[in-house]
């Protein structure tokens, strides 16, 4: 598949979500009607504002880009990192997928995945749960387990809940914490879309919802690509590697990026690591689809 030019955004878009919200979306179009498409989940705190450059970078003929900004980020509605819960977002992934296969004529077998950090564990648990017969998925550092350096931070926090349901956490991460790129830190310290705030039952959630994915991690056998920074200040990577490792699909990659902070696809280096993403992808999608044996998943239970 040759390189192909992606133009800028040319409409501000929206979809329904599962709930009747309108989340705001952008699509990158190629010339013709798009026969594969590559859906694009934001890191937490960011927006789809974030991927232009990745955008670009992931293009190849017949293939439509889109990106959401998910509730309460960006310019999509909602209070600031905040959601009913956990699986909220999990089914705004749903509906934003299908939505996109219906409104454009595009297979869910001919559609891709490309989610970071938070976003990540949204897109692994909804593959794990409602088994979408989606092309393939990439995983940027996937938030299995957020470092919390404050001793007993979880406990204090589900011991909050008990007592105040709506509570907020501001994130302690500075933008150099984030990337070696000094652009990259003022582009990010100087967004006025990135609210560095999110819930408290938000935070719990993934959490409890990345236990279960962990635990189950042979379920899942749609082709998948994990990348990894590895100087990451924000999350842990051994719960990254214990999750590849149980992965059933025999298509899976992980690969680790020494010196990378924790925002990889930002970082000065980051050609490397999308580079990665786009060759997984053309791979994944110039391969015939073939239904995946649920026997494998079944014969890895229990293993890790």
């Amino acid at each position: 598949m040759a390189a192909a030019t992606v133009a800028a955004p040319s409409r501000e878009l929206a979809f329904a979500s599962w709930d009747g919200v309108r989340l705001f979306y952008r699509a990158w179009l190629p010339e013709g009607r798009p026969g594969k498409a590559i859906v694009l989940f934001h890191r937490g705190h960011e927006h789809s504002g974030r991927f232009q450059e990745m955008a670009e970078a992931l293009a190849f003929d017949d293939c439509a880009i889109f990106a959401w900004d998910a509730r309460g980020h960006g310019r999509s509605p909602g209070e600031r990192g905040y959601a009913e819960d956990f699986a909220c977002f999990v089914r705004d992934a749903d509906a934003f997928v299908h939505f996109l296969s219906v409104e454009y004529g595009i297979p869910m077998s001919d559609i891709s995945v490309v989610a970071h950090r938070v976003s990540a564990v949204i897109a692994a648990t909804w593959v794990h749960d409602y088994a979408p017969p989606i092309r393939a998925l990439v995983l940027g550092g996937p938030a299995f387990r957020v470092k919390l350096y404050v001793p007993f931070a979880l406990f204090f926090l589900r011991l909050q809940m008990k007592f105040r349901k709506k509570a907020f956490v501001k994130s302690y991460v500075k933008a150099r914490m984030l990337t070696h790129d000094p652009e990259q830190q003022a582009a990010y310290a100087g967004d006025p879309l990135i609210s560095r705030q999110i819930a408290v039952n938000i935070l719990i959630g993934m959490h409890d919802a990345s236990t279960r994915i962990l635990n189950d991690a042979s379920a899942i056998c749609v082709p998948t690509l994990l990348l990894a920074s590895g100087r990451d200040w924000v999350v842990k990577i051994s719960p990254q590697q214990r999750f590849f490792d149980a992965l059933a699909s025999s298509r899976k990659e992980m690969h680790v990026y020494p010196g990378f902070f924790h925002d990889l696809f930002h970082e000065k280096d980051r050609a490397q690591p999308i580079a990665k993403t786009r060759e997984f992808l053309i791979r994944r999608f110039s391969e015939p689809q073939t239904a995946p044996s649920l026997l494998v998943g079944y014969r890895n239970r229990g293993k890790y």
